[in-house]
This record gives C-alpha cells, structure tokens and sequence, in this order.
C-alpha cells in the first residue's frame, strides 16, 4: 500500500515528540489531509514562497519545515496576505504542510545533533536540558573536538562546513586561542549564553547573535563566539529528518538548498 501523510507524521512524530515543544509554538499538521497519499516529500528549514515553489514544481504532496508557517494567533489565510497565499497554493495543489520546531530543537537526535555534527563536535550532553526529557533532551548541546585548534582555524572549519550565505561564518575572540569544548545551538541562541559560559565551554557556535548581548557575553570573560545565519545553522537538520522519512516506505524525499535566508547581499560583493 502507498504510504500516507498520516504515516509520515507518525514517525516525524516518534522522532520528534510533540510534547517536546514549548508552550509557545506551534507544531503539526498546518493543511493538508492526513489520508492522502504521498510518494514526494520536500524537507526545508523555511515554509516559504521558494520552497513552497520548489515543492510544488516538483510535484511534492508534502511539505515538511522547521519553522511553523502560522506561529502567532492568526483570525484568517486569506490570499490577501502573504501567508494564507502560501496556504492556498498548498491545498489547491493538495500538497500537505507539516512542521517540526522546537520539538526538533530538543529531541534526541536533534536540531543541535545535526548541527554538532556537521562542524565536527561530539556530543557529550546538553545545553539546556529539558524538565521532562531523558538523556540528552533539551535545547543545544555541549560537546568536543577531537583536539584542540585555534580559535581562527575552528572558525574556517565551522564556514566551510555549513551552506554559504551571504552574512557568512563571524568569529568573535583571541584568533590564536586553542579551543577543543563546544557548545552548539541551532537557530537564535543568544538566551542561552549564561548556560554557554556555566559549562566552561571554549566557544559557543549558535546563530541571530545580538550586538549588546554578544558584547557585554564577552566583557564578562565568556567563551569565544561564533555567529551564524538562522538558516544555515539549521539546515543541517533537514537531512536528519529527511532520513526519517525514508525509512516509512517508498518515498522519495529531497531536501531543499535553497537559502532562505533574509540576506541577499552584501557591500563589497557582487
């Protein structure tokens, strides 16, 4: 039998338990009917007109996001807003929408997992653990580099491992600096810069860093930084969750590379 969309959500949601979420978000099935069939998936960090185009285009019956679509209080989905076109689009193409957030963030494997991962840190705990959650639950994780390297070193790594964007990989300490424990958090992680410092870590790698916060961080004596753009911070997760949906059943999934980040420019670039 051909798998559903209700298939796909269990086991987003065996990977990724709803009850995981904070109070505050929004996390499920946006549109789409739970019954229907689905052979094309399409994972990106961003529901929005590229990926929504991407998906469409390629005749995805879902969409499966990080980032909610609808995540405040909303009284419509008209299509004279930019949102509810977006919903429109989807369910006249009857094409599901399914987000996993910060139920992804804390899950293990996770957001910071993935992320972890990719920049070369093994995890040894989290950041910030979750009040309920066993083990390695929570938001962000804490872990090593297989040796010390300098701090500008770490930096060219953690650039060239994750998606070009525009703003780029910022570093912010002694270049020179050996560095080997790392904290990491996917997405805007300056909230959790006193847990970054508690841990004693060398650097915290994390993304949205704020001017004041960062600086103020640093006069305090906390660990070096490095800044990242919201989107390429958790791209890395889109895989993560594309492997889950591979093991349902003969679906062909594709993660999305197109940057959705804000930043399209930059002075002194083309």
């Amino acid at each position: 039998m051909a798998s559903t969309v209700s298939d796909v959500i269990a086991a987003l949601d065996a990977a990724y338990p709803r009850d995981l979420a904070e109070s505050w978000d929004a996390v499920g099935l946006v549109c789409g009917d739970p019954a229907d069939g689905v052979e094309r998936v399409l994972v990106c960090v961003d529901p929005v007109t590229a990926t929504v185009d991407e998906a469409l285009e390629w005749g995805a019956q879902l969409v499966v996001a990080h980032h909610p679509l609808l995540l405040r209080g909303v009284h419509g989905v008209g299509t004279d807003t930019a949102k509810g076109r977006l919903v429109h689009r989807l369910v006249r193409a009857h094409a599901a929408l399914f987000c996993a957030h910060t139920n992804a963030d804390s899950a293990v494997p996770g957001v910071s997992d993935a992320l972890a991962e990719r920049i070369g840190v093994r995890v040894l705990r989290p950041l910030a653990p979750h009040a309920e959650g066993p083990g390695l639950t929570g938001i962000g994780r804490i872990g090593e580099l297989p040796e010390a390297v300098p701090f500008a070193e770490f930096v060219r790594r953690v650039g060239a491992a994750l998606p070009a964007t525009r703003p780029g990989v910022l570093g912010a300490g002694d270049p020179d600096r050996l560095v080997r424990t790392v904290a990491v958090s996917g997405g805007a992680g300056d909230s959790y810069l006193a847990e970054a410092t508690a841990a004693g870590v060398d650097v915290y790698v994390t993304a949205d860093l704020r001017h004041h916060p960062a600086g103020e961080h640093l006069e305090r004596g906390g660990p070096a930084l490095v800044g990242l753009t919201h989107w390429a911070s958790e791209w890395p997760w889109c895989e993560q969750a594309a492997e889950v949906i591979r093991q349902v059943g003969d679906i062909e999934v594709r993660v999305s590379t197109r940057c959705t980040d804000p930043w399209t420019l930059r002075a002194g670039q083309p």
